[in-house]
């Protein structure tokens, strides 16, 4: 067997993301601009398909996308089965994406569930070690690096001796919390024209409610509701 190796070219070699998890990043994103609405979303990437070939290079085209959806959950057919909208998973994959987009760049502040780019008091035990101060958990203890700084001090012989600054423990990931505030307008547009526009919000503060109480419980959710 023979290999050939050669500079990478994204344009030649496009990208290592499968093509479906690439396909449903569009579709999930052409959602939030059609509010859900799946058949308008599905319309928009068959005329992005016609100008930019969105499956160029694979076997698969746009309709066996579609199917595909259908396999795993993310579309369903409507009621008289000449539609197709989304389905709950498909509205709980748009609420996380969005939830993690905003929680993508977090400062370093009380401690919570979500990851940041900072050490500090965590759970997630790292590799890096530091001096050992007070109100430092002893269970993320560096038994080898303690000990090996005691024996440096003092020896091994019949002196030896565990002193406060021997103590070395590792360094954990910085978990920050969040306080999300979702306002809600109750003001006479929100059924103009008969349109029922404050159902939706009230199912989005619930959903992110549920969410939230879920998946960061030391986070903080104030729904502040406003209108004339």
């Amino acid at each position: 067997m023979r290999f050939r190796y050669t500079e990478w070219d994204p344009v030649r070699h496009g990208s290592q993301k499968p093509l479906f998890e690439k396909l449903l990043d569009l579709f999930q994103d052409l959602l939030e601009h059609t509010a859900g609405d799946a058949e308008e979303a599905l319309d928009w990437m068959k005329q992005l398909d016609e100008q930019h070939d969105l499956t160029e290079g694979s076997d698969k085209d746009l309709d066996d996308f579609i199917e595909e959806l259908k396999k795993r959950g993310y579309l369903e057919e409507g009621e008289e089965g000449e539609t197709v909208e989304i389905t709950a998973r498909t509205e709980r994959s748009l609420r996380q994406s969005a939830l993690e987009e905003i929680f993508n760049d977090l400062q370093k502040g009380g401690m919570g569930d979500h990851r940041t780019p900072y050490t500090g008091q965590g759970d997630e035990r790292l590799p890096e070690t530091k001096d050992w101060q007070f109100g430092d958990d002893l269970s993320n203890l560096d038994v080898t690096g303690t000990l090996s700084n005691s024996f440096k001090r003092s020896g091994v012989g019949d002196n030896w001796h565990l002193s406060e600054d021997d103590f070395q423990v590792h360094k954990t990931d910085h978990h920050a919390s969040m306080a999300t505030v979702l306002m809600i307008d109750l003001s006479h547009s929100m059924v103009l024209y008969g349109e029922d526009r404050i159902t939706p919000a009230r199912r989005v503060a619930m959903a992110l409610s549920e969410l939230i109480m879920t998946k960061y419980p030391k986070d903080s959710l104030d729904i502040v509701a406003f209108g004339n």
